[in-house]
């Protein structure tokens, strides 16, 4: 069966025999018994074990299994039905949750082909379980293993912006949908742990290659009971990086948070000159 992977070494279309993944001058990638395959080349890895670790894929799992941001999942998959694709890339999938929702909800029209990419094994464990009918494979967005204009619907939630690979394997006409947090996203938990609290920036940037369809924000409030689920959500953002230990010392004392949720998807269109 053809891959929507094409070979990192020679650029060859590759095919799925019993373990690997195969292209024309037999350059051969293993299927992990987990379900992924691994198409960074040593050359491109810039740590031994690049992206998460097992312990933040497992916190980032067990938060949004808890349906903490099913809203995004539904307006995702809202919009990627809209865009009616036959074939998908979710770029920086990570552990495959919104991966999984999206490739549900076009599969009740017919057929889909997708790909998820990701930079971190751990997270790729996790997705290849989640979604097995998807591909999945060790990959950057600045490198992505695809062929040009072989994408009509791209998906990057909260990870690294390739936009020149973007621009080249998304089709002309193809939708690009782009996830960032909104001005207020976690603003209760960013009160904890920081004296000053700063809002995002809300804004349409241009982006060469793509015009804007619209931007749609979605917001929700959660409460977290419990310790565990406070610390899982503090793991999978940014200022687990940066926080100050007075910041982290306080989150730890918490019970209970409720917080708000903001998202904006950008939803940009491949143009076609």
């Amino acid at each position: 069966m053809q891959s929507m992977f094409l070979c990192p070494v020679c650029g060859g279309a590759l095919r799925r025999e019993p373990h690997a993944l195969v292209c024309p001058k037999r350059h051969s990638f293993d299927v992990a018994a987990a379900g992924y395959t691994n198409l960074l080349p040593a050359n491109r890895k810039h740590s031994r074990l690049p992206g998460d670790d097992n312990q933040m894929a497992a916190a980032r799992s067990r938060f949004l299994d808890g349906g903490f941001y099913a809203p995004l999942q539904k307006q995702l998959c809202r919009l990627a039905v809209q865009a009616a694709p036959k074939a998908v890339l979710d770029s920086g999938c990570g552990e495959g949750y919104y991966t999984a929702g999206i490739h549900a909800a076009l599969a009740q029209s017919g057929p889909v082909r997708m790909a998820g990419i990701d930079i971190s094994k751990f997270a790729l464990r996790r997705a290849a379980k989640r979604c097995p009918p998807v591909e999945f494979a060790v990959a950057s967005a600045y490198h992505l293993p695809l062929a040009a204009d072989s994408v009509d619907l791209l998906v990057n939630c909260f990870s690294p912006l390739g936009l020149d690979e973007f621009r080249r394997v998304l089709r002309p006409g193809g939708i690009f949908l782009y996830v960032v947090p909104g001005p207020r996203h976690l603003w209760q938990l960013k009160q904890v742990l920081y004296d000053t609290p700063y809002e995002n920036t809300r804004q349409a940037i241009e982006y060469g290659g793509f015009s804007y369809e619209e931007i749609v924000p979605v917001e929700d409030t959660i409460r977290l009971q419990t310790p565990q689920q406070i610390a899982d959500l503090f793991t999978m953002t940014p200022y687990y990086w940066k926080t100050p230990r007075a910041g982290r010392e306080k989150l730890e004392q918490l019970q209970t948070l409720e917080t708000l949720l903001q998202f904006d998807i950008h939803v940009l269109r491949r143009r076609t000159e």
